[in-house]
């Protein structure tokens, strides 16, 4: 076969330039993954090089296992020869054979998360270091940097030495190296790190893998940190023949380590290597990538390019500006079911959003609205663990005899009662026929409870608190005490880590359910009535597996794939682009390049969208809409037709029909929607109307201001701030408020 056939000139460029050192830049959609394999194939078929001499390094088993399946169909069994893997894979085979000569046995074991985390905890009681004041996966999180950016314990510890908490770090570091090495393990960060030290060590075994890896490809150049540069540097130091593949527009995880810097000063790394553009796409319409080209050329760090395709000109941008995030999910959900009744999937549509946490309106939305739906890369917001351990608390404080859920909190955060307590609490309880709650309630009568008696007190008396709070606290507030006084937010903020603080907006937004259920509700709700609700919506069959789904993700994850159908939702300042990037040049400029990565995984329909108030994590804040949007020129941008969120789809029902219309029946969505209508009518009709500027007073939140009415579904939405309770949202035809 003609390994060249059905390449374009640039392609074929790269492919052909097989001798020294050569950068492609492959933009979005640009076929690089067909230029990697075709490179080899063409090397292996062509130049006649042996199979054993090539080494491909990709970041993902995915995209290893793609590679040598596309290499296979190439040129057949010999694909078997070619080194194709991860980094960390290819670093593996490597020590398997070589790590003995730093004092390791051939049969090393692989540390995981967890195992590595109960390695840190011996050292700190090694030390004598109290863990609260370095949670183990803070620690872990700075020993990985340090490995990332080939800094040994010795060299840490004289880093650091003037620095307390990094100084007691330094001496966790160098305990737990040692504990490694007596347990013949790795961490996953040892697995580039040692494979280093060795080449750098030992000239034999460096001359030996420089000489046999005669052509070395890297995919994904941009996100690699400094040990992968390293160790590339290393293997490509005799023969040159090195090929990076990379984009530097879409280098997103600069907080995982990625160090941009490789891709954009490999010119300077190789002053003679060749340079090759890959900017035609086959994958977006012409307006969607003009889009992402002219979002991206603000940012200042980058290399010059511009994406064209031949594929047709495509619609326009559709963008929409919600009422909220309420308004914008139904904006959503509507727009779908529409795509939907015109013949597209659901698979074919992709959400895309900047935080985790705000998936949580989506998935309520689609629930209502029967739209299926799956997270990629994530949990659905009600099945995560942060999410799970706050619902089970309220359980308990609600109901103590819940076993299942007291199980689950006694321990969150941690409170020194162990398994072994756990077990005997059950079987004591077992043995006389009530709850677990009740052994504990009287934990001093059963003397092998002596060694945890005192924290089993503590928890008894603190949720007997909060049962006496719940009793007489406004819903939210309590909600909010209890999160607080739990210590489950201080644990995962002791952590320092990047999914704490998720976790952490997580939770946060967990009382923007309860603000929004205590805003529609009648009277001060209770706490088992806001418990049955969240039953009702987290109680979801996924037991069957549904092909048809729509897909949500965050915009991470979303990298190196791509949907017919895109929604970009949450395009304010402060959500997207976040806080955190506002001030850092850096920041901002990742923070541009996810969005170029989300405008361009949609092939052919995009929508951007924003509201204009928004509560999330508890508060509703009234953000502008994100520069990303002012970016996009105005040309290439449509503005749908503004339509309600609501269920309620035509304009039969006026005041003074018949409340059900001849002709259809209606379903039960149709049903309330008209309902809520004919309530919000009756109120016009007792009640003089009110607007924006209004005094008024409500029975149990008192005098307040109106600042927002909005039209949804069927009702008018109010934004009212109480003189006492702040800002509250109310649903009019419920209100039933009077004006001063």
């Amino acid at each position: 076969m003609n390994i060249l056939e059905g390449l374009n000139p640039e392609q074929k460029q790269a492919v052909l330039h097989t001798e020294g050192p050569l950068l492609v830049l492959a933009g979005a959609g640009s076929g690089k993954t067909r230029v990697l394999t075709h490179r080899i194939a063409y090397l292996v078929e062509e130049k006649m090089v042996s199979p054993w001499n090539i080494l491909a390094i990709t970041f993902t088993n995915k995209a290893a296992r793609e590679m040598k399946e596309r290499i296979e169909n190439l040129i057949g069994p010999e694909a078997h020869n070619i080194w194709v893997g991860t980094f960390h894979a290819s670093c593996v085979r490597i020590l398997r054979r070589e790590i003995e000569r730093l004092g390791y046995d051939r049969n090393f074991v692989i540390y995981d998360a967890d195992d590595q985390k109960s390695l840190v905890k011996t050292c700190l009681d090694q030390l004598n270091i109290n863990e609260k004041n370095f949670p183990p996966n803070s620690v872990l999180g700075e020993i990985s940097r340090a490995k990332d950016e080939l800094i040994y314990p010795d060299k840490f510890m004289r880093m650091y030495a003037s620095d307390y908490r990094m100084s007691r770090i330094a001496a966790i570091y160098e305990l737990y190296q040692k504990k490694l090495k007596a347990n013949n393990a790795l961490d996953f960060d040892d697995i580039i790190l040692l494979t280093i030290n060795i080449l750098s060590g030992y000239p034999e075994v460096l001359d030996y893998y420089a000489d046999k890896f005669r052509y070395i490809l890297v995919d994904e150049y941009q996100d690699t940190n400094t040990a992968q540069y390293m160790l590339v540097s290393m293997l490509a130091s005799r023969h040159r023949n090195i090929c990076v593949v990379g984009d530097d527009d879409q280098m997103i995880y600069g907080w995982r380590g990625a160090n941009l810097r490789n891709i954009l000063d490999f010119e300077k790394d190789y002053p003679d290597c060749r340079v090759i553009k890959l900017e035609q796409n086959y994958r977006s319409t012409k307006i969607i990538l003009d889009a992402a080209n002219n979002v991206i050329k603000n940012n200042m760090g980058r290399k010059s390019k511009k994406l064209w395709t031949e594929n047709s000109k495509g619609t326009p941008v559709n963008r929409y500006e919600a009422s909220d995030e309420h308004d914008e999910a139904y904006f959503v959900a509507r727009t779908m079911r529409e795509l939907k009744n015109s013949g597209r999937s659901y698979s074919d549509m992709a959400i895309l959003y900047r935080i985790n946490a705000q998936s949580r309106v989506f998935e309520d939305v689609f629930m209502k609205q029967g739209i299926p739906y799956k997270i990629y890369g994530g949990l659905k917001f009600y099945a995560r663990k942060e999410i799970k351990d706050v619902i089970a608390w309220l359980r308990v404080v609600q109901n103590g005899n819940d076993d299942i859920s007291l199980k689950r909190v006694i321990n969150v955060p941690r409170r020194g009662i162990g398994k072994t307590t756990l077990d005997r609490i059950e079987q004591y309880a077992a043995a006389e026929g009530v709850s677990m709650y009740r052994i504990i309630s009287r934990a001093s009568d059963y003397p092998d409870l002596s060694r945890a008696l005192k924290s089993l007190q503590d928890f008894y008396t603190f949720v007997e608190n909060m049962r006496g709070l719940a009793s007489r606290t406004e819903l939210v507030s309590f909600i909010e005490t209890l999160i607080d006084k739990s210590g489950i937010i201080r644990e995962l903020e002791a952590e320092m880590t990047t999914e704490g603080k998720t976790r952490i907006e997580n939770i946060k937004e967990f009382i923007s359910v309860a603000q929004e259920f205590s805003d529609m509700a009648e009277e001060n709700p209770a706490l088992e009535d806001f418990l049955a609700h969240i039953s009702l919506v987290a109680d979801i069959d996924d037991t069957e597996e549904v092909g048809d789904r729509v897909v949500m993700m965050t915009l991470h994850s979303a990298k190196g794939l791509e949907f017919p159908v895109v929604f970009m939702v949450g395009l304010e300042e402060g959500i997207f682009p976040s806080y955190r990037s506002a001030t850092e040049e850096e920041e901002l400029e990742e923070e541009r390049r996810l969005c170029y990565v989300g405008i361009t995984r949609a092939r052919e329909i995009l929508y951007i969208t924003n509201a204009k108030c928004r509560m999330i994590f508890g508060s509703t804040a009234y953000n502008k809409e994100s520069r990303f949007i002012g970016e996009i020129p105005e040309e290439l941008i449509s503005m749908p037709e503004r339509y309600s969120s609501g269920p309620l789809q035509d304009n039969s029902f006026h005041k003074g029909s018949s409340f059900m219309p001849s002709g259809r029946i209606m379903d039960l969505s149709d049903l309330k929607a008209r309902i809520r209508e004919f309530n919000r009518q009756s109120a016009e009709n007792d009640a003089s109307e009110v607007n924006v500027g209004d005094r008024v007073i409500h029975k149990k939140f008192g005098e307040g201001t109106v600042k927002a009415k909005v039209y949804e579904g069927g009702d008018y939405r109010l934004d009212i701030h109480f003189d006492q309770y702040g800002m509250k949202r109310l649903m009019e035809s419920f209100a039933r408020l009077k004006k001063i």
